[in-house]
This record gives C-alpha cells, sequence and structure tokens, in this order.
C-alpha cells in the first residue's frame, strides 16, 4: 500500500480524501471526481501546459449521468493519431523538464516508477526496458500528474479508499489477449483487498491501481471526518448493475485534543541465533532507511533457547522495504506484519534562537496545551559540538521553550 502522510500540506491544514471504488478505478475517473469535487478545470490545463504536452493532447470536461447520478467525465483528447512509444526514461524526461512543482514532479515520477517495476516483474525484464504503450500515451501521463496535481491543489494530505472490485474476462493489447484483471494490475495490488465484482470488464486499471497504492495509506472502511467535498467521477463505459462513477470524499479529521489518527505497518519476526552486535547494526540500518521506530523484546522461544523479538513500526507503503532489511540483515527466514491504527499529539517542527545557533525543537499539541520538545539527534549535536551534558542541553531548551510560549 501507499501512503500521503502529508506531502502536500502543513500540518495543521490537512484534509483527508477518500476513493469510494464501488465502480473500480482509472486515472480519468480519478481525475473527473477531484474535478467534481472542486478542483478547477484550469488545474488539468496548466499541467497540460506545464508538461510542454499541448501539441499533444487537450483537456474536455463534461457532465453526465450514470444510473441517474450527475458525474464529471474528463477525457483527454489526442491531436494525434500516432504517439510516440515511450518507456521510464522518457516518461521521467518529460516530468522532470516540466514547470510544475517539485512536489507534483517528485510524485508523479514515483507512480510511473511503481507502474515500470509492475510492468517488469510481467515481462521478465528491468524497469528501464519497459516501453508502457497504452500506459505510457499522452493520456496516461496527463492522468497520473494531473492526479498528483489535483491532490496538491484539493489540499488533500491523506488518502484512504475502499477495497476494490476486479472485473473479469480478456482485454487485446499489443501483447495479444490477456486476462483480466490484467497482469500488471494484480501485481500492483498486492496486499490491496480485492472482491470480485463479477463484471465481464476491466474495473481496476494499471493506471488507477498505481495512483492508489502510491497514495492510499489504508484501503478499507471510510475515515472519520466531516465532509466538506463530494465529487463522482465517471468513466466511459455503461455497466449493467452500478453507476460507473468513482466517488470522492473530502473532508476534515474528526479528532480530539490535538489527536490524530494513523494507520501504521508493525513488522515482527523473533531471532535465536544472530550475534548482538549485528542486531544493533539491524537497528541502526531500520532508522536510517526511515522507521517510525524500533524495538527489541527479550523472547524465550522454543527448545528453551533465548531469543529477541525485533519489531518495526512503519509507514503502510514501506513493508516490503523493511522486510527486505531484515530478511538481508538478520538469519530469520519469516517476517510477520500487520497494520495498525494508531493516535498520536499533533506536531509541527520549529526553530529557536540559543546560545548555540539555531535549534529545532518540536511544537507539540495535547489537547489545549502546546509544548516545546527537544529533538534528541539536535540535542546531541550541541551537546557533542560544544562539549557540554546532554541533559543541559534538554533543560534549557525545556526552560526556553516554557519562556516562548509563555510570551505568545
Amino acid at each position: 500500500m501507499g501512503g500521503c502522510f502529508g506531502f502536500f500540506v502543513q500540518e495543521g491544514h490537512m484534509r483527508i480524501a477518500y476513493f469510494d471504488c464501488v465502480s473500480g478505478v482509472s486515472g480519468d475517473m480519478i481525475l473527473g471526481s477531484m474535478v467534481d469535487a472542486g478542483m478547477p478545470t484550469e488545474v488539468l490545463v496548466e499541467t497540460v501546459s506545464h508538461l510542454g504536452l499541448e501539441d499533444e493532447c487537450r483537456i474536455e470536461v463534461g457532465k453526465v449521468l450514470k444510473n441517474g447520478i450527475s458525474g464529471t467525465k474528463v477525457t483527454v483528447e489526442l491531436r494525434k493519431k500516432q504517439q510516440k512509444a515511450r518507456g521510464l526514461l522518457d516518461v521521467e524526461n518529460i516530468i522532470r523538464g516540466s514547470t510544475l512543482s517539485p512536489s507534483v514532479r517528485n510524485r508523479s515520477i514515483k507512480v510511473f516508477q511503481r507502474l515500470a517495476k509492475a510492468e517488469a516483474s510481467v515481462h521478465g525484464c528491468s524497469p528501464d526496458e519497459v516501453h508502457f504503450h497504452e500506459v505510457g500515451a499522452v493520456d496516461s501521463i496527463v492522468d497520473i500528474v494531473g492526479a498528483v496535481a489535483g491532490l496538491e491543489a484539493l489540499k488533500v494530505g491523506h488518502v484512504y479508499a475502499s477495497a476494490l472490485p476486479l472485473g473479469s474476462g480478456f482485454v487485446k493489447t499489443q501483447h495479444g489477449n490477456i486476462p483480466l484483471p490484467s497482469p500488471a494490475t494484480v501485481e500492483l495490488l498486492r496486499g490491496v483487498p480485492v472482491y470480485d465484482s463479477h463484471v465481464l470488464a476491466e474495473m481496476v486499471t494499471p493506471t488507477g491501481a498505481a495512483l492508489l497504492t502510491e497514495f492510499v495509506m489504508q484501503f478499507g472502511q471510510l475515515p472519520a471526518m466531516r465532509i466538506s467535498n463530494i465529487g463522482y467521477g465517471a468513466g466511459t463505459r455503461e455497466i449493467p448493475d452500478r453507476p460507473n462513477l468513482l466517488r470522492l470524499i473530502i473532508g476534515e479529521p474528526v479528532s480530539s485534543d490535538a489527536m490524530e489518527t494513523e494507520m501504521v505497518a508493525v513488522l515482527e519476526t523473533t531471532i535465536d541465533d544472530s550475534s548482538p552486535e549485528f542486531l544493533g547494526y539491524v537497528m541502526e540500518c531500520l532508522l536510517e532507511s526511515g522507521a517510525l521506530d524500533v524495538a527489541f523484546f527479550p523472547a524465550q522461544m522454543k527448545k528453551n533457547r533465548p531469543g529477541v523479538q525485533v519489531q518495526v513500526i512503519a509507514r503502510p507503503n514501506e513493508v516490503e522495504k523493511f522486510s527486505g532489511i531484515i530478511f538481508g540483515e538478520t538469519t530469520t527466514l519469516g517476517v510477520r506484519y500487520r497494520f495498525e491504527q494508531r493516535m498520536v499529539h499533533a506536531r509541527t517542527s520549529r526553530m529557536i534562537d540559543s546560545q548555540w545557533g539555531k535549534i529545532k525543537v518540536k511544537e507539540v499539541r495535547r489537547g489545549h496545551e502546546v509544548l516545546l520538545v527537544p529533538e534528541y539527534e539536535e540535542c546531541r549535536r550541541i551537546a557533542r559540538q560544544h562539549n557540554i551534558p546532554l541533559r543541559d542541553v534538554y533543560a534549557w531548551v525545556l526552560t526556553k521553550g516554557r519562556d516562548i510560549l509563555g510570551k505568545e
């Protein structure tokens, strides 16, 4: 799974979005739902301009009815019938050479890299050798980059989605007839809850799957929120038993006492045949790679052997990365993982002045109370640099923090 953890907006101004995929998901349906939920059409037009693709396509937006429900249909109309064959490097160069914001460029490239990795796994080649065909076409580039730009424009920080309905049957491609859901889609949806829609058609496209798995932090039920915007993005075909619409619900997270609820992945393994020196190194590797937390617990294992349980807390989309580190750096033969919710105090970073220069501290909100909390690594740096006790730096930050907040 993916996870959009406030990449586009500052803490405290974050909105959450929920994609209700009752009829599946595709790139154009995501764009339609965003426009219907309030994203200006100009965002898509400007995206095409930023990418330098005005000579190859234009955006058409219109209202349609699906089973009596009004939705928005976004179409990327191609100006030329013949399109350039593009690989991953070609697409990355287009995006990197654009005038889009750095966050939109970076996240768009990550979506394409995710897509290329899935295609490469299916075709037995490296991601750089993948020719995207339909996925690398201009309309798919606009779908992906437009969706990323849309999340930024709508000020969405956390993204959620329902379980995904999959279709069946076959679809004709440049490789011949392939089964539905397509192999690339199935590869992208590893770890995602899915179910059979009993529809003989493609319900989830590779583009839609790549976007959701990059950004969604939790698939399942609608999260608690105060709804502010609702949008319906329309698909092209008619489906007999349901409206071919993707519903997007946007709102403010419901929280109390400045507490936020988020989804995390918990990875665990228990080891009884590894050197303590190696385990210390493993902890360093995991934390340096961005683990949210790492802990070791004593364990009594089979055959009465003393062991160590390794527990890693990570973002939901990083299970593969951290399990790879655990497998690579320890003797374990298996890693358990699960997804859990946790409540955390809202926090931001801020800089304060000190006799040692600028110091970064955490501003933590606990209900109506605001605290300035020392950052360990920052205090450690100062203590070593100035040869003073770490506890003295901590004490100074806490005292200074109370003084600052008392004057604000």
